[in-house]
């Protein structure tokens, strides 16, 4: 089933474990900043907090873990453990530049919807090369609620002057999937190996699956095998 129409005006992507390979660096900045308060990680924590915005996310570790720093200190925290990973480290997905590029030759408005911080998202963005490529970068932090809620794809949307049923969402996670169709859009589900488990989940949920970017270009027929 092709999702690509004339219907279709405006994409949307989440940032990380999507358009990046980032999700392997929040493991390593979790277990590093809970040994940092004598604390171990547990695998479940990041299905707890898949989805939150990063206000969210650091309320949740002050509370369950009793971390002793203000949220503002916990987000300036991990803001530090991560600036060099993102600018150094974090690649873009396969066919990530390729699909992009389509999308801006077709006239396609594009956004970023993301649970990240903006310091992170931008440093990310920059050090990729596709900052320009994108119209609106918007943050869970600057809606009213994180994902699985839709608030933050349905603030992306109002930013492009986009109607809701007009978006085509790229998520890597369920809780993203989830709020990508409360508000009304398509989703395509993007395979991620820190997501795998809940890859049945992911089908079940999402329009389309693609292992990768060029799944979804072959599908629409943007390119050939």
């Amino acid at each position: 089933m092709r999702l690509l129409n004339s219907d279709i005006d405006t994409v949307i992507f989440d940032l990380d474990g999507t358009l990046v390979d980032s999700m392997w660096m929040w493991t390593d900045i979790d277990i590093a900043y809970l040994s940092r308060f004598g604390f171990e990680f547990d695998k479940q924590l990041q299905i707890d907090i898949a989805g939150m915005s990063v206000t969210e996310t650091a309320c949740y570790f002050r509370e369950k873990y009793g971390i002793p720093r203000t949220i503002e200190q916990i987000i300036g925290d991990w803001i530090e453990m991560s600036y060099d990973k993102y600018k150094n480290e974090v690649g873009l997905k396969p066919y990530a530049v390729e699909l992009l590029d389509y999308f801006r030759s077709e006239g396609i408005k594009l956004g970023i919807a993301s649970s990240n911080a903006i310091d992170m998202i931008e440093v990310c963005l920059d050090s990729n090369g596709i900052r320009d490529r994108f119209d609106v970068i918007v943050t869970s932090d600057q809606a009213e609620r994180g994902k699985p809620y839709p608030d933050v794809y349905l603030l992306a949307a109002e930013r492009l002057g986009a109607e809701p049923e007009r978006c085509l969402v790229f998520e890597d996670i369920p809780a993203g999937i989830m709020a990508a169709k409360a508000a009304g859009m398509k989703a395509v589900a993007v395979y991620d190996r820190f997501s795998e488990e809940a890859d049945a989940e992911k089908h079940r949920l999402a329009d389309m699956y693609c292992q990768d970017f060029s799944d979804f270009m072959k599908a629409e027929g943007i390119i050939t095998d």
